[in-house]
């Protein structure tokens, strides 16, 4: 029986991840070229990033130095830390390089930090920013969409962080060394589609490397199991493809690889849901018409919402494409 999912992998729609427990902080000593500085010698606290949020002064640092070190202005890194203007931190203070707990414009919501002061989790409220979230904790926006395990694309236009309401994750679990070496098979946009696992891998490290939940790897590879190691050579499934969702709920064929090439629409199929199904960057591109190149040769019943016509078949592949 082929199940239908309707609610939870509609493209750029994804319901909130169960909480990520909270990553150890590292301390290290910064060596002498890792901050531009070769005078710089006390420990940095970093981020599951690699980001300084910490540094403890040693003999001879000054205010100007540590913060030319990491790219701050004197008066941002006194800020930050509370010291009055003029004055110099002593030997052993450990200085934040990230602003000073608290709500700012743009992050007004709470976060949860672990033992070593490292934001790990942060709940959005309204007239929160990407911007702001990002200043405040000391992280980009890129870094962010990995720590969430989604693509950056979804929340250039403010679609998945930004939403009242929502706790994202501020940092990475970590993950083995080992992981992430396993082969990967993409279709013709460049984007993957399966993987085949290495001793290491977990459903953590897949999904900060392909951008997928464990609820959305679970779903796509139902013989995984969340509370079992995943084996190693274990092929992955990494987009929905077999699984219908909804607005995308026909039938396609696939090479001798298992990428899929070609798709026939179904009564309700959307071009977004289509594309989300297998991966397709741009599914009007593999579907160029005969002639003038622009626009795409199948059919749309409502062109704002780009509600496919049922009963045609359109390519899934850049470089088999099929046409009128």
């Amino acid at each position: 029986m082929v199940v239908v999912v309707l609610t939870g992998l509609v493209a750029c729609t994804y319901q909130e991840a169960p909480p990520v427990p909270e990553p150890p902080a590292t301390a290290v000593a910064s060596p002498a070229g890792n901050t531009g500085k070769p005078d710089l010698k006390g420990p940095t606290v970093n981020d599951s990033f690699g980001n300084a949020d910490f540094y403890t002064t040693v003999d001879g640092d000054t205010l100007a130095g540590v913060a030319a070190s990491f790219g701050l202005s004197s008066a941002k890194l006194a800020q930050f830390n509370g010291i009055q203007a003029g004055a110099e931190p002593a030997a052993g203070t450990k200085l934040r390089l990230i602003p000073a707990p608290g709500p700012i414009t743009g992050a007004m919501g709470t976060v949860t930090e672990d033992a070593n002061g490292i934001p790990t989790s942060y709940r959005i409220v309204d007239e929160d920013t990407l911007d702001g979230i990002s200043y405040r904790f000391g992280v980009s926006g890129e870094q962010l969409a990995e720590a969430n395990k989604v693509p950056y694309v979804y929340e250039r236009g403010n679609t998945w962080f930004i939403r009242s309401g929502h706790l994202i994750q501020l940092q990475k679990n970590p993950v083995d060394s080992r992981s992430g070496a396993g082969s990967t098979v993409t279709n013709s946009f460049g984007q993957a589609a399966f993987y085949t696992t290495v001793d290491g891998d977990t459903f953590d490290s897949l999904g900060y490397q392909f951008r997928s939940t464990t609820e959305q790897l679970l779903m796509y590879n139902p013989s995984l199991s969340a509370g079992t190691p995943i084996p190693a050579g274990t092929k992955i499934r990494l987009i929905p493809g077999d699984l219908p969702i909804k607005g995308a709920t026909g039938s396609f064929t696939v090479d001798a690889d298992g990428i899929p090439l070609t798709y026939t629409t179904a009564a309700g199929d959307t071009e977004r849901q289509v594309a989300f199904r297998f991966g397709v960057v741009d599914l009007r591109s593999a579907n160029r018409p005969l002639t003038g190149g622009a626009g795409s040769w199948y059919d749309l019943i409502d062109l704002p919402t780009g509600t496919l016509a049922p009963r045609q078949t359109i390519s899934l592949a850049l470089d088999k494409p099929i046409n009128r």
